[in-house]
C-alpha cells in the first residue's frame, strides 16, 4: 500500500525500472535512474541533519534534479516547498519566510540571486545542483548536489504516515500574497490515482509537463505519470509553438494546460500525425471559452477533452 508520496517512484523503479519516468532536453531516465538520483539525494539530505517534518524549499527550473527533490524530500521525511522558478527575489522570499524552509535546493546563478533574501529566513542549508558550487556564507552552509550522488549515502526508512504533511504548494497570490496550501502524503497519492483513472492513464501514455511544478496542476502531471508507470516529458517553454514540437519529438498522448496557454495553442499549426496521436487534452485552471473548445475539438479530433 502507498503511504508516502515517494511509493509512486519506488514501486515503478521496482517493477518496471528500465521504462522510461522522465525526458528533458533529449535526455531520458529510467524509473531506477529516478529512483537512484533521488534515494541519493534522500540521504544526503538525511546526513546535512534534516529532520521529520522540514521544509525543503526547491527553487529551480523543471528538470531531472527537481523532481528527483521532491521524492527525495519524501523519502527522507521531510516535506517539500517548490517554487515557481521565475518568481523574483522578494517573491521567494516570502515563500522561504512563511513556510519556515530550513533546506534550499537550487542552481548557483539561482543562490546569487538570494544573498540578501536569505539572510531574513530559516533557511541554514543550501545544496546547489550544477557542476559550479559557490562557497559557504557565514549564513548558510553550502554542499554540491552532485557530491551527494557520488556519495549515494543509503536513507533511513521514513517515519512519516500517510496523513502526515508532504508538500506545500503557494497560491498565486492574484488577491494577496501567495498562500501555503499543506497537502499530506494520502493528499497527493489520491490525487494521482483519482486523475490517472478518469483519464485512463497507462503505461503506454506519455504525458507532456507543462505546467509549474509549483502548480498543483502542474505537480499532478508527474505524480499521475508516476503511478501508472507513464512517460512524463518536462518542459519549460518560451514560446507556445515549441509544445507542438516536443509532442511530436515524443509522441505525446496527453496534455493539460491553462486557459491563456491553450488560446495560442488552439491558434499553432500541429502536424496532422502529431495531433492525432492525443488521446486526450484537459483544461485546468479557468473557464474555457466556446471558441477554443471548438477549434482544439477540431484539431484534436480523436481525443477526449476534460
Amino acid at each position: 500500500m502507498r503511504s508516502s508520496v515517494h511509493d509512486l517512484l519506488a514501486e515503478q523503479a521496482a517493477s518496471r525500472p528500465l521504462a522510461p519516468a522522465l525526458s528533458y532536453r533529449s535526455v531520458t531516465h529510467s524509473y531506477e535512474q529516478t529512483w537512484r538520483e533521488a534515494r541519493a539525494a534522500a540521504g544526503q539530505l538525511q546526513d546535512l541533519g534534516l529532520a521529520r517534518g522540514e521544509r525543503v524549499a526547491i527553487y529551480l527550473e523543471k528538470r531531472f534534479e527537481t523532481v528527483a527533490a521532491m521524492f527525495a524530500t519524501s523519502a527522507a521525511d521531510g516535506v517539500f516547498v517548490p517554487i515557481n522558478h521565475v518568481l523574483k527575489p522578494l517573491q521567494v522570499e516570502h515563500i522561504l519566510r512563511d513556510s519556515g524552509a530550513t533546506f534550499l535546493i537550487t542552481s548557483a546563478d539561482r543562490l546569487g540571486l538570494l544573498n540578501d533574501v536569505l539572510r531574513g529566513s530559516s533557511v541554514t542549508t543550501v545544496i546547489i545542483v550544477g557542476n559550479t558550487v559557490p562557497e559557504a556564507s557565514g549564513d548558510y552552509a553550502v554542499h554540491g548536489w552532485n557530491a551527494g550522488q557520488a556519495q549515494g549515502v543509503v536513507p533511513q526508512a521514513p517515519a512519516a504516515i500517510d496523513i502526515d504533511p508532504a508538500a506545500i504548494l503557494y497560491t498565486s497570490g492574484s488577491t494577496g500574497k501567495p498562500k501555503g496550501v499543506v497537502l499530506s502524503h494520502r493528499n497527493l497519492i489520491v490525487g494521482a490515482e483519482s486523475v490517472s483513472t478518469y483519464l485512463k492513464n497507462t503505461s503506454d501514455d506519455v504525458i507532456l509537463s507543462v505546467l509549474p511544478l509549483s502548480f498543483d496542476a502542474g505537480l499532478s502531471q508527474v505524480t499521475t505519470a508516476f503511478a501508472v508507470g507513464a512517460h512524463c516529458v518536462l518542459m519549460n517553454y518560451l514560446l507556445p509553438r515549441e509544445v507542438p514540437k516536443v509532442c511530436q519529438q515524443y509522441g505525446v498522448t496527453g496534455i493539460t494546460c491553462v486557459p491563456p496557454l491553450w488560446l495560442q495553442l488552439a491558434d499553432l499549426d500541429w502536424p496532422a500525425a502529431t495531433a492525432q496521436r492525443i488521446r486526450y487534452w484537459a483544461n485546468t485552471g479557468g473557464r474555457m471559452p466556446r471558441p477554443t473548445l471548438n477549434r482544439l475539438r477540431e484539431l484534436f479530433s480523436t481525443a477526449d477533452p476534460y
